[in-house]
């Protein structure tokens, strides 16, 4: 119908965009977004409410890998609608029941988003999902404030944040060194070479040489180890 007008929906966000700042209030005070990153990673993540099970385990047992991220220099904030109140009161719960998961109380801070506003400009609300709860997300952001990983989990599923520990050592790998990781790599192993360098620009970085199997599939190993520096 002529004159009818259409709300635009927001883009959805993609890896290498720049992930949108905000101000919050945490259970540890106010923050605006991009200043609290400073010049770390960061690892924002939702989860659909308080005083749910999933949700437990999960925020525990990221809580006992915190000194994992921190080695990473990668900095955890969790996010849900909740309240700060809710927030702080949920944690005691947690502390009474984290040693059940291999978790720990929690150390980090949580976004309390109430209003839904950071949910919704990060895409963290799936109606046909949760229709007004957020969704399992995951954003790791680089230094330079740009999107590196999403991920995304059904209510129903907890997050394996081994993984996402993994996937962080080599978005951190692939920033400094010209390589990529395989399948089921993991810290220490071997890497491949990256396509559009050849072979001479490729020796001059890998002195040590490398094990071609494909002339595109170039197998090198970890260029943060002695042999290769």
């Amino acid at each position: 119908m002529l004159g009818k007008i259409f709300k635009k929906k927001p883009m959805a966000l993609r890896i290498g965009d720049t992930a949108p700042d905000f101000k919050a209030e945490t259970t540890t005070g106010d923050i605006s977004f991009h200043d609290w990153i400073g010049s770390s990673y960061a690892m924002i993540f939702s989860h659909p409410k308080d005083f749910t099970p999933v949700c437990s385990t999960e925020l525990s047992r990221t809580a006992a890998l915190k000194p994992e991220f921190d080695k990473r220099n990668c900095k955890i904030i969790g996010l849900s609608v909740d309240t700060v109140s809710e927030h702080t009161s949920w944690e005691s719960d947690i502390a009474d029941v984290c040693g059940n998961f291999n978790g720990a109380p929690i150390n980090f801070p949580l976004i309390a988003d109430k209003d839904r506003k950071i949910a919704e400009m990060y895409g963290m609300i799936h109606p046909a999902e949760l229709e007004n709860l957020t969704i399992r997300s995951v954003f790791i952001i680089g230094p330079d404030k740009k999107i590196k990983l999403m991920m995304t989990y059904p209510a129903s599923t907890g997050r394996n944040f081994n993984e996402i520990l993994r996937a962080l050592d080599s978005i951190r790998l692939t920033a400094d060194h010209k390589v990529a990781t395989p399948v089921d790599w993991k810290n220490g192993d071997d890497c491949i070479i990256v396509p559009n360098l050849d072979d001479i620009q490729a020796k001059e970085l890998f002195p040590n040489g490398w094990n071609a199997l494909k002339p595109y599939l170039r197998l090198v190993s970890d260029p943060t180890k002695h042999d290769n520096k």
